[in-house]
């Protein structure tokens, strides 16, 4: 199912976006965008792009250790509703069902150990690719 998603971003929960800002961009060298928050009670957000296309990403949100960083796939074709319907039906633990995210569309799911593991796809795509009969 993952196989030939693509790895897309690495999404950090942080308690300061300024610090954030500073760090990444004045002390590691990234070249890091602030984005304005689309919805209401969303605050700015921040990407770094890398040499090798993984954004890293940076969210105002609580964190403690465990719950940040996310790896996140990419869902190129669209489809998210079907994949999380799929992983539900592997007895797989979701975490967060399918949301808002910025752009698009985000859902969060746990390995066996806990560990959160994000999916993303674009508004742009379906969210379903199943036939209707």
């Amino acid at each position: 199912m993952f196989g030939k998603s693509k790895l897309g971003n690495i999404c950090y929960y942080v308690s300061d976006i300024d610090k954030t800002e500073a760090f990444y961009s004045d002390v590691m060298g990234l070249d890091v965008q602030r984005m304005e928050g689309d919805g209401e009670g969303e605050g700015d957000w921040l990407i770094a792009s890398t040499v090798n296309g993984v954004d890293l990403i940076f969210f105002v949100m609580e964190s403690h250790p465990g719950n940040s960083p996310i790896i996140v796939f990419e869902i190129a074709e669209g489809g998210i509703d079907d994949v999380v319907s799929t992983l539900a039906d592997k007895g797989v633990t979701i975490v967060t069902p399918v949301s808002h995210a910025p752009g698009g569309w985000s859902s969060e799911f746990a390995d066996p150990d806990g560990h959160v593991i994000s999916m993303y796809q674009s508004t742009e795509l379906p969210r379903s690719l199943k036939k209707v009969a």
